[in-house]
């Protein structure tokens, strides 16, 4: 994997709106400036995330392990899709892509969670979920190509989300998902770096956390998501939203080349 951070060591998104926190002698504070105080609303949130995350019937183990070794980061944006919320997000997803890097673990995870909107309805939060996505992209492509060890195109099955030349698998939480794991009050955008599951395969450990995660995710639910796939085998679009897409479901997402700018005279 490329990490297109090490490239470019000054951050290119304005920190204004930015909320870049970790969990640090047990209270939320800012990476870098902890003297900044976060909203209590923000806290509200953190602090419900991790009990959803702690409570004993979820089914991630991934997720228990990043938020028991405290190998997470997280940001809280006002408004889902707004342009000052997508510069905030864009501002810590680049800052989680280069610390990351240095966590040393296979089970890291960036959380993003939004005051707004609060859904209410599966397709409008799949269709959420990607519009910020795509905006996402458009900020990145200024400065970043695509990951090149993924794909950029949804419909294949190396396909991964890539931002700052990282790739990042997605999992989506709010307050109307059918998936009982996933549903959470708040819109929540959870970015998994995509070569921790490369390494997890690597070392023969990817298979077996996956299946005793089906198991306890079938045990929760009753069900496991139909869209569901062993790694590799179709693309990973499908289970970004948590939504049981239609079989004949296409990606709305649309990569785009990095743009070239002329140098100034």
């Amino acid at each position: 994997m490329t990490t297109g951070v090490s490239k470019v060591q000054t951050n290119p998104y304005k920190g204004a709106f930015s909320s870049y926190s970790q969990w640090r002698n047990d209270k939320l504070v800012r990476v870098f400036q902890p003297e900044r105080k976060l909203s209590p609303l923000a806290e509200t949130v953190h602090d419900r995330f991790r009990a959803h995350i702690a409570d004993s019937d979820f089914p991630c183990i991934g997720a228990k392990a990043a938020l028991s070794a405290n190998f997470y980061r997280c940001g809280f944006y006002q408004k889902m899709n707004e342009p000052d919320s997508t510069v905030g997000l864009a501002h810590d997803l680049w800052e989680y892509a280069r610390e990351q890097a240095r966590f040393g673990t296979n089970y890291a995870t960036f959380v993003a969670c939004f005051a707004e909107p609060k859904l209410t309805d599966e397709q409008l939060w799949e269709d959420l979920l990607w519009a910020q996505l795509q905006s996402l992209h458009e900020l990145d492509r200024a400065h970043y190509n695509w990951d090149e060890s993924v794909s950029r195109n949804p419909q294949d099955a190396d396909f991964s989300f890539s931002f700052a030349e990282t790739g990042f698998f997605i999992v989506g939480l709010h307050k109307a998902s059918s998936r009982l794991a996933r549903r959470f009050p708040w819109a929540t955008m959870v970015f998994n770096a995509h070569a921790q599951f490369e390494r997890l395969r690597q070392q023969n450990q990817f298979e077996r956390m996956q299946q005793t995660i089906r198991a306890r995710d079938l045990k929760l639910q009753g069900s496991l998501n139909p869209n569901l796939s062993d790694f590799g085998k179709q693309s990973e679009a499908k289970q970004y939203s948590g939504r049981a897409v239609e079989e004949n479901w296409k990606c709305p997402f649309h990569a785009q080349m990095r743009e070239t700018r002329k140098p100034e005279k």
